[in-house]
């Protein structure tokens, strides 16, 4: 068992095997199961929650823990973290981002309420519509923060790409505020994403 553990992808893998393996035993005790619009919904929504849960964590990490613990950590040992753990991180976080949001727009395509949510319910009755619409709207802006706006300024603030310390001190500043603001919305969108399921 240590043997597993102690590797990243083999904990991953054997997770994974684990997770078929209860799939194939939940649905055939229950009569087995069909490739039809409901498995592919389940697989969307299963995907959809799996990497949000990667990008909001990460968010939650740097806004947490790595940007309120950067003054405390000795000048002489901050290379580690700018040049090895943040980009890593960073690395996860954009694409657990885009992720997201394609399979969102996919779920919300084979659960028929794709245009409705995305026009916020005006016209279809509000309701669930109006509050999966703002999630998504909400996760949209927040995805196109993570990849238009903090990345490239990540990437200055890093030294990925060279600039000015000026331009650099700015761009940290800038991905900080961006970060946060995503951290400000990243309850809201919850809360409309879960609202849509369990209100309505």
């Amino acid at each position: 068992m240590g043997n597993l553990l102690s590797s990243l992808p083999k904990t991953i893998h054997a997770s994974l095997a684990l997770a078929i393996i209860l799939f194939l035993g939940l649905f055939f005790g229950n009569g087995g199961f069909e490739f039809d619009r409901i498995f592919w919904s389940w697989l969307a929504r299963f995907i959809h929650v799996l990497v949000a849960i990667m990008w909001i964590g990460l968010l939650w990490y740097f806004n947490f823990v790595q940007i309120p613990n950067m003054p405390k950590i000795p000048d002489e040992q901050k290379p580690a973290i700018g040049k090895v753990i943040a980009p890593a991180a960073l690395f996860y976080f954009r694409w657990a981002a885009l992720l997201t949001v394609i399979s969102g727009l996919i779920l919300a395509t084979l659960n028929g309420y794709a245009h409705e949510a995305m026009t916020l319910g005006i016209g279809f009755g509000g309701g669930k519509n109006t509050a999966i619409g703002i999630g998504m709207w909400l996760g949209l802006y927040m995805a196109f923060n993570v990849w238009f706006i903090i990345w490239p300024n990540q990437k200055r603030a890093l030294g990925m790409v060279q600039c000015e310390p000026d331009v650099k001190a700015k761009s940290a500043r800038t991905a900080m505020l961006f970060s946060r603001t995503n951290t400000l919305l990243s309850l809201p969108m919850l809360l409309s994403m879960v609202a849509a399921q369990n209100l309505y």
